[in-house]
């Protein structure tokens, strides 16, 4: 499943591509909404909170999650399609730009003041600015995250990062890394760990690094191969001390298992 990052830069492309377009054709293949038809209506905006995206109109919000397999792509009107036209969940026509929705596992409409509706559970956003400066829904609180994080103290290091509940964004890739760099077993508590500030700390640094990267890295080296500690390289020689890296599945619970890599020795 993409990573905040992923999203916010999707969110970004897509808020460059339809922003201020007038819609002329307007195509939700999901039954609930196939009717629907906002022809005419301007494209206010498109943002991300956490892994949600939110397509804004003049009082409606068209809410997709990409889950595992979506993605949004714009192209010419006249363009050949990137992907078969029968995973299109959404399409959306300006007369600029046709931007088109794959796959998205999750697809519909709500008024835009309900949009809490769908994300009013989640946690901090790791990407959004600082509560400090920029009050509002799901900025930036590193105090809220830490409460969050510590509330079960029980639950896997690994577990609670990737509960969005705790912190928006966090997907497979950073829980592995965060867990590396901080020195941390997946299996360890969270209630066992001395220090949940500087944990969230890292992951917001480590997201901000990445946000506006086309290639994702939390070693700092941008080669393919190079880029990430322990993610996908189950098996490999750890970068730190080359003991060979050990894997296998952990989740919050039964059915919500993901991959996981450590370094059975920088790991504790």
């Amino acid at each position: 499943m993409p990573e905040g990052d992923t999203i916010r830069m999707t969110a970004r492309r897509q808020h460059a591509a339809l922003s201020g377009r007038v819609l002329t054709g307007f195509d939700i293949r999901v039954p609930e909404f196939a009717t629907v038809d906002l022809s005419g209506q301007t494209v206010r905006e498109v943002a991300s909170v956490g892994k949600h995206l939110f397509h804004r109109f003049d009082e409606l919000s068209l809410h997709t999650h990409l889950k595992m397999e979506g993605s949004w792509r714009t192209v010419a009107p006249a363009q050949r399609w990137p992907r078969p036209a029968f995973q299109a969940r959404a399409v959306l026509t300006t007369a600029e730009v046709v931007s088109i929705g794959f796959e998205l596992g999750t697809t519909e409409l709500l008024p835009s003041v309900d949009e809490e509706s769908v994300v009013g559970h989640l946690g901090p956003d790791l990407l959004a600015p600082d509560a400090a400066r920029h009050p509002a829904p799901h900025a930036w609180d590193a105090a809220e995250a830490v409460r969050r994080l510590s509330a079960d103290p029980l639950q896997t290091v690994f577990g609670a990062l990737l509960d969005q509940r705790n912190l928006a964004g966090i997907g497979n890739v950073y829980a592995n890394e965060l867990c590396f760099v901080r020195g941390l077993l997946p299996t360890r508590r969270i209630g066992e760990v001395g220090d949940i500030p500087a944990l969230v700390d890292l992951a917001r640094r480590m997201l901000w690094a990445n946000r506006d990267r086309g290639a994702r890295s939390t070693t700092g080296d941008l080669r393919p191969g190079r880029r990430t500690w322990v993610y996908g390289r189950t098996g490999e020689p750890c970068r730190r001390c080359g003991s060979t890296l050990l894997g296998g599945e952990l989740g919050r619970r039964e059915g919500e298992e993901r991959v996981v890599t450590w370094c059975p020795v920088c790991q504790r």
